[in-house]
């Protein structure tokens, strides 16, 4: 998983999808989550702004880009319409960004969308998150436009918990070092400066770890290792208690560095996710489908005539139709979710 504390399509967050892009053996396959903005007149502009960003600054990736206008519950445009979603079904990475993190918990809590996104994720695709969406996908979210903007007392709310499943135990705040304020007025630590921000930690469960990540600042956070690494051109901020430790770009962090929960709050947590049956079916029939624009109707008949074999128990047979495939140009991958069909490199 990738978070960006600001900078998402700045020069410094190109060097970062460069980095994720590296990863990838094909074309990148992105979709654009535009849930956080869902509630702004123009949230199909600040979505298009990313995918402009990434078709020309990385256009030598040649990436595949669909927005999903996922924006508000009870609307046509809701996170639990299945058509809608199509695009996260085979996305290599699942992008949302700036917005509100409030909003973005309040609309994906329990929806279509989120149960795709945490299925998806544990199947390989990548998960990135920017600003608003951090918040929104920590365990306790930080309600900034309503302090920051309306006034409200200080405090937190329940976010939609990504992280701790992950071993990622820890509250996390993007725009650390934010100074939009300038000499007049603190707007560091996303916002609520630092006098409000002492407050704030005291209204967390004592011992909540907080990661702070500058802006134009990302941290690339991998399970399988339990490590992190900092990217971009600044720093994030590991606070535990009244202990703070700094890693700088370039540096790497591992998962007990970056803290957990205290007992009190782990014994509570659902420490796991266990896809449905029905998102895993979801993602297998649309990998295996020519309309979703990535498989050819051959290779589509192929990977089904493939399943038919192994059904069957005719290894022999399925692994002829694996180097047919090969020779098509794809390799398969069989997971939890069914096979999955993916185009060797172009380069």
């Amino acid at each position: 998983m990738l978070l960006f504390g600001s900078g998402e399509t700045s020069a410094s967050g190109r060097k970062t999808w460069e980095w994720l892009f590296r990863q990838r053996p094909h074309a990148p396959r992105i979709a654009i989550l535009e849930t956080p903005a869902g509630f702004q007149p123009n949230t199909m502009l600040v979505a298009q702004r990313v995918k402009e960003f990434l078709e020309l600054r990385l256009k030598n990736y040649t990436p595949l880009i669909d927005l999903v206008p996922a924006r508000a519950r009870g609307t046509d445009f809701s996170p639990d319409h299945a058509d809608l979603l199509t695009p996260l079904l085979t996305a290599d990475a699942l992008f949302m960004g700036a917005g509100s993190p409030t909003y973005a918990a309040r609309q994906l809590e329990g929806s279509l969308a989120w149960d795709i996104l945490e299925t998806r994720y544990q199947q390989g695709a990548a998960v990135i998150l920017a600003s608003a969406a951090i918040l929104a996908a920590s365990f306790f979210t930080l309600p900034v436009y309503e302090i920051y903007k309306v006034g409200e007392p200080l405090h937190w709310l329940t976010g939609l918990d990504f992280f701790s499943k992950y071993g990622l135990s820890a509250v996390y705040v993007p725009h650390w070092n934010n100074n939009d304020g300038g000499t007049e007025l603190d707007t560091s630590r996303c916002f609520m400066g630092q006098a409000r921000w002492a407050h704030l930690k005291t209204l967390l469960p004592h011992g909540t770890p907080v990661v702070g990540i500058d802006e134009h600042t990302s941290l690339i956070l991998d399970p399988r290792v339990r490590l992190g690494r900092v990217l971009g051109t600044g720093n994030i901020t590991v606070e535990m208690g009244d202990t703070s430790k700094i890693y700088p770009t370039g540096s790497t962090v591992t998962f007990d560095e970056l803290g957990t929960f205290p007992e009190s709050i782990l014994s509570e947590k659902k420490l796991a996710y266990h896809p449905r049956q029905e998102i895993l079916d979801m993602i297998s029939a649309a990998q295996l489908s020519p309309m979703n624009g990535a498989i050819p109707a051959q290779v589509a008949a192929l990977m089904e005539k493939r399943a038919d074999a192994r059904k069957q128990k005719d290894w022999a047979g399925a692994d002829q139709i694996r180097d047919e495939l090969l020779a098509l140009g794809w390799t398969v991958q069989d997971t939890p979710a069914g096979p999955v069909a993916t185009p060797l490199s172009n380069s």
